[in-house]
């Protein structure tokens, strides 16, 4: 089951995709992840997922990702006396530490430590921003603020504080029992939310040590100040447009969204664009105009992967909008100014290695040479990504002795993972990688192939080779 595109579908599962023929039916339309959305599904749920994903993933012979999302501390104000209250422009409201029910001049926030950390001017927004307010005067246990924008509050909406970098880690006891049922079902990724800080993403990787791979959700603020820390120690990040359109203006999201992704890509570290890709087509078997056109900027602006989130967990159509986004970006990547916006956002990496140079060379020679692969020996996947961010006209097929590393490529742009054993000698790894490209759909007799692999073979880290081979004639060819 060979793509015939670059860019990968994560498609989010819920109570709309529960079947193993449902979700089976996924992948055929296009789905090369699955998202398991921890905000809504228990351990019981999350082992089941997985049970069902590698029974399919078997069936077909091909890799399948599975990425799980981690709530991350959700903030709430308390519960109203009435059940809820209509608040003014201009009045003034005060949030405090009382457990008793609110009325209409305060209610409960039931987080003392944010209380201690707002500063006057600092905005909160209620119910993704549809009350928004300004603090006035603070102190430990209360907040007065002015309303900028008027609305009604009712129990427990939740609370964004896009002013405030909040003293709690974004892990809450909740998402460690969900990151270890995750860690005991040995899924692939897993997402933080509302990360703030690198520190965030270190404390998860701590608790990890390289079981899985660590993806940032990019949706406050203050980890967007600290962006270029935030992707050094991320594994991969995800542009969580729903929580950042609330704490952002909604006019600065495209360009935030452009920044992040060529901001990650510099860096050799896979980008998701999400949220509401395809919003319509949870009631509707067709997207809107401008639906379509979200999802082809993310694909022309090079994201590895895009997502959906209602349209395939509780949509009506999931089949269809899976189908509906891996179309449009087949159009994409064949649209005749696709190759030309890709090449131009390649930007100079940072401290580069020698395998960073064997990776530009690889994208160099099968460019130049019109190969119908590049192959690429790996043990990590590292070798695969070198290769994925220069973003090749030729496609990538990554070799793996481990299939973790098979199923974490998974998300990566233009990586087509199979798991065999590793190569023993270069007879071996010539000969295997071109019966691969055949069998996969790659090429046949005569076509060029590009391999990359390390001497010596199995060390993690030493690409140092490239080899130009012809398929049907594996003895020919050299090293480069």
């Amino acid at each position: 089951m060979r793509r015939s595109r670059r860019v990968k579908i994560i498609a989010t599962l819920g109570p709309a995709t529960v079947d193993k023929a449902v979700i089976a039916g996924l992948v055929r339309a296009g789905a090369d992840v699955f998202r398991i959305n921890m905000s809504h599904t228990d351990h019981a749920g999350l082992a089941s997922y997985v049970r069902i994903i590698r029974e399919i993933e078997n069936d077909i012979s091909r890799a399948i990702a599975v990425l799980v999302d981690l709530q991350g501390p959700k903030l709430r104000i308390g519960a109203f006396e009435e059940g809820s209250v209509h608040l003014r422009k201009g009045d003034v409201f005060v949030f405090d530490s009382d457990p008793k029910p609110g009325d209409a001049t305060r209610v409960r926030l039931p987080h003392p430590e944010i209380l201690a950390a707002l500063k006057v001017n600092d905005s909160i927004l209620i119910d993704d921003g549809r009350v928004r307010l300004h603090v006035v005067e603070t102190s430990p246990e209360r907040a007065h603020a002015v309303v900028d924008v008027a609305g009604r509050l009712s129990n427990r909406k939740g609370v964004s504080l896009p002013d405030t970098e909040i003293p709690i880690t974004s892990m809450t006891n909740k998402d460690r029992a969900d990151l270890d049922a995750a860690l005991k079902e040995r899924v692939d990724w897993v997402a933080i939310s509302f990360v703030q800080r690198p520190e965030d993403v270190l404390e998860v990787k701590q608790i990890t040590q390289g079981r899985v791979m660590v993806m940032a959700k990019i949706e406050k603020p203050q980890a967007i100040s600290r962006l270029e820390e935030v992707i050094e120690v991320s594994d991969a990040l995800m542009v969580a447009r729903g929580d950042l359109g609330v704490e952002v203006p909604l006019e600065r999201v495209p360009g935030l969204q452009k920044r992040i992704n060529r901001s990650a890509r510099r860096l050799g570290k896979p980008v998701v664009i999400a949220t509401q890709m395809l919003e319509s087509m949870i009631l509707s078997p067709l997207p809107t105009r401008a639906e379509v056109s979200d999802v082809a900027t993310a694909v022309f602006e090079g994201a590895d992967a895009v997502m959906l989130s209602a349209e395939s967990a509780a949509g009506q159509y999931p089949h269809e909008a899976v189908a509906t986004m891996s179309r449009i970006a087949e159009e994409v990547e064949t649209d005749a100014i696709y190759r030309s916006i890709i090449n131009a956002q390649r930007g100079e990496l940072p401290n580069p290695t020698s395998a960073d140079a064997i990776a530009v060379a690889a994208r160099d020679v099968a460019q130049t040479l019109h190969s119908k692969a590049i192959i690429a020996w790996t043990s990590s996947g590292t070798t695969a990504l070198r290769i994925a961010r220069e973003r090749p006209q030729s496609p990538i097929l990554a070799l793996t002795p481990k299939r973790d590393t098979a199923r974490r490529l998974a998300l990566v742009w233009g990586v087509h993972a199979l798991e065999t054993r590793d190569a023993v000698d270069i007879e071996d790894m010539v000969g295997r990688a071109c019966e691969y490209s055949e069998s996969e759909g790659f090429g046949g007799p005569g076509d060029r192939v590009i391999i990359v692999a390390g001497m010596p073979f199995g060390t993690p880290g030493a690409t140092n080779m490239i080899r130009i081979a012809h398929l049907g004639e594996q003895r020919q060819g050299g090293e480069v």
